[in-house]
Formats: C-alpha cells, sequence, structure tokens
C-alpha cells in the first residue's frame, strides 16, 4: 500500500480545477524567476512540487474520463522531469533559460485554461 503523505492529503482535499490553479501558480512563480535567472533552489523546489501535483492530479481526471487533457499534463510532467535531468546545462544557457520561461509561459496558460473547463456531466 502507498502512503499518502500529509501534503498530498491536504492537496487532494480540492477539486481538480483547485489543484491546476495551485499548479498554476507554481508555474506563474517558475516563470518569473527564469525570466530573473535567479533563486535556482527555489525553482528547483517549485519544479519539483508541481510534479508532485501533476502525478496527484492526472489520476483523478482520468478517472472522470478527461483523458486527452489528462495527457497533456503528463506531457507536462515530462518537460518539468527532462528540465531537473539537464538542469545544470539550462541554468547555465541564457538561450536555454529563456527558452524555458517561454515554455513555461505556454504551459501556464494552458493549465488555466483546462482548470476553467468545466468538466463534462457523466450522467447525460
Amino acid at each position: 500500500m502507498i502512503e499518502v503523505t500529509p501534503e498530498q492529503q491536504i492537496f487532494m482535499q480540492d477539486d481538480v480545477s483547485t489543484r491546476l490553479h495551485h499548479l498554476a501558480n507554481h508555474l506563474s512563480q517558475i516563470h518569473s524567476l527564469w525570466v530573473a535567472a535567479s533563486s535556482q533552489e527555489l525553482i528547483l523546489s517549485l519544479i519539483k512540487e508541481s510534479r508532485y501535483f501533476l502525478e496527484w492530479t492526472v489520476p483523478d481526471m482520468v478517472k472522470a474520463d478527461d483523458i486527452d487533457r489528462a495527457g497533456e499534463l503528463v506531457d507536462l510532467g515530462r518537460l518539468l522531469t527532462r528540465w531537473l535531468f539537464h538542469w545544470n546545462e539550462i541554468w547555465s544557457d541564457t538561450e536555454q533559460r529563456q527558452s524555458a520561461a517561454r515554455q513555461t509561459q505556454g504551459w501556464l496558460s494552458r493549465v488555466l485554461e483546462i482548470a476553467d473547463i468545466q468538466p463534462e456531466s457523466l450522467s447525460a
């Protein structure tokens, strides 16, 4: 049995839309930090926590038959993971940091769109 952390328990009390807004808040902070090229440790922390937010949200979207949007968020998780694996290379290259900032801004917009879409009624 997988142990649920207190942080996960608190996070999962919210509905999917609220969870996605928490994720969007993280992406907004990450974007600002990328642009300022500051606080490397904070960016890393926010990226890692964002991956948890995705891990704790996507399965509930799948259960609600929101497969396409859940798949998009899996792609975001892959991007965040790729950043972690190539962190030193990205952080030391201005062009790659700017690219990451642009990608973060795009994902921020998309996550907000997904969060604001009302799920279709499954009882139809």
